[in-house]
């Protein structure tokens, strides 16, 4: 960040749980690449706004594969996130960007990873961002295990906005058995995705099955980052050591490449 002094809610971020760095693991903020910001201005805003929420450092994860198929290759964003840093730090926004991507499923995975076309989690090859069709039924068995022929740890974005997780608990559990590690949106726990995102998501912390807890920003509208409000929330329903795990030292060791404990 160029020694530029960070923001009052970053230092009462870390202040707070004791830490060295808040970091979003899910974010779209890489200009006009995919559903995100339309342009560098739309970018910088969205920054600012990660600032205030009280992030020091984001992994950036444009859409790869899917409707994306194509477009958005670790080389290209590589260059966006570095990009991006120089516009930051010439603003004096106080923000690290880390490349990575939201990878759509796709059967292909493991030979795209081997060939350098598909991101992972800050470039540490050793987390997969993995997004799931939102409404197709999907078993994880022998798709977990073609996963984990890669090496790689699954984290499943959003896990709470597919209507066939949240409508059949019992499936969820065998995603958790399989070792997927789960990831829900701030916005879901303050209702942003409707009333079945939102209880499922409430329920999963409660049972212990949520790992993460992301933004998934991609502007400043309905999707907006909101990761103070969904902490304050945890941390009275949960206790504030919930809140720092899922949203603070479990993003953090995610982005470091560290296994989670």
């Amino acid at each position: 960040m160029n020694g530029v002094e960070l923001s009052f809610p970053q230092r009462m971020r870390l202040e707070r749980f004791k830490c060295a760095q808040s970091v979003d693991l899910h974010c779209h903020c890489l200009p006009g690449v995919d559903d995100g910001p339309a342009d560098l201005e739309e970018a910088l805003a969205l920054c600012r706004t990660l600032v205030r929420d009280g992030f020091t450092k984001v992994i950036a994860t444009p859409h790869q594969l899917g409707r994306w198929d194509g477009e958005n290759f670790p080389e290209d964003v590589r260059k966006g996130v570095k990009d991006l840093q120089t516009h930051l730090d010439a603003h004096k926004i106080p923000l690290t960007i880390l490349p990575g991507g939201e990878v759509r499923v796709d059967e292909r995975i493991p030979k795209l990873l081997e060939t350098d076309r598909i991101s992972t989690l800050g470039d540490t090859k050793k987390y997969l961002l993995l997004e799931l069709p939102s409404t197709l039924v999907m078993d994880p068995d022998l798709l977990m295990q073609h996963l984990f022929a890669t090496g790689l740890h699954i984290v499943l974005a959003h896990c709470e906005r597919y209507e066939f997780l949240f409508r059949n608990i019992a499936s969820v559990e065998k995603w958790i058995e399989k070792g997927t590690i789960l990831q829900v949106n701030a916005g879901s726990l303050t209702g942003a995705f409707g009333p079945g995102s939102q209880n499922a998501a409430w329920e999963w912390i409660r049972r212990g099955w949520i790992s993460v807890v992301a933004t998934d920003a991609h502007s400043l509208g309905t999707r907006r980052p909101r990761m103070t409000e969904a902490i304050d929330l945890i941390a009275e329903r949960c206790g504030e050591e919930a809140a720092g795990r899922m949203c603070v030292i479990n993003p953090s060791k995610l982005a470091d490449g560290e296994e989670l404990t």
